[in-house]
């Protein structure tokens, strides 16, 4: 039995518990999985001993807990060096981290408008700001298939952390039928068609609590 506990919200909402799940799921690491409804009268309670904030995803390692969808791959891949969590070479790996934080820490009007939901299409105009934040997404993944991304059908050619960072990404765009061609289009196809997101997105649609907003 595994040491490693994964804790995470709703499939169908929950973007963050997304990443780290599917980091986990396609390098082959072992882990039991917790799954919490969120906004539930006892989630804070579940929640509390985290130290988490209530908040998900959270991975507990033999009692030891880590929060943040990011700060949990970082911890994976310092405990599991044999992966390959970031690309080796030294300046695709400062641009695979540069493109992760970027994902982590920008893109309100793109999560504000359209929240990540496996069940519902968005059919509502985009605004400006959103449709910037989408052509920004898109160029980034140009550019890091252009100068790194040769030799497979990744971002950094291998499965990295930054493929995991744009998961729900994929989904959100996929489900407001966003037109793309060319690299985007075989990227978009290449993350979204993946064996462990089309599990994620089947349970996601599955399940059968509704709540307002994705996160």
């Amino acid at each position: 039995m595994s040491n490693l506990t994964l804790i995470i919200g709703n499939k169908n909402y929950s973007s963050w518990s997304l990443r780290p799940w599917l980091y986990m799921m396609q390098l082959g690491i072992d882990f039991e999985e917790i799954r919490i409804p969120l906004y539930t009268p006892d989630m804070e309670a579940q929640l509390e001993p985290c130290f988490s904030d209530s908040k998900v995803p959270v991975l507990i390692d033999d009692g030891y807990s880590i929060w943040d969808s990011l700060a949990i791959m970082e911890y994976l891949a310092d405990k599991f060096p044999e992966n390959v969590s970031w690309p080796a070479y030294i300046k695709a790996r400062a641009t695979a981290r540069s493109v992760s934080c970027e994902m982590h820490s920008s893109y309100t009007a793109l999560r504000n408008e359209i929240p990540m939901n496996c069940r519902t299409e968005h059919t509502k105009p985009l605004s400006s700001e959103t449709e910037q934040n989408i052509e920004r997404i898109i160029a980034l993944w140009r550019h890091c298939r252009r100068f790194y991304g040769q030799d497979g059908k990744w971002l950094f050619s291998q499965f990295t952390i930054a493929d995991a960072m744009f998961a729900p990404i994929a989904i959100r765009l996929h489900h407001i039928n966003y037109p793309m061609k060319d690299v985007e289009a075989e990227y978009m196809d290449t993350l979204y068609n993946n064996q462990h997101m089309q599990r994620w997105i089947k349970a996601g649609r599955e399940e059968i609590e509704v709540i307002d907003d994705g996160l």
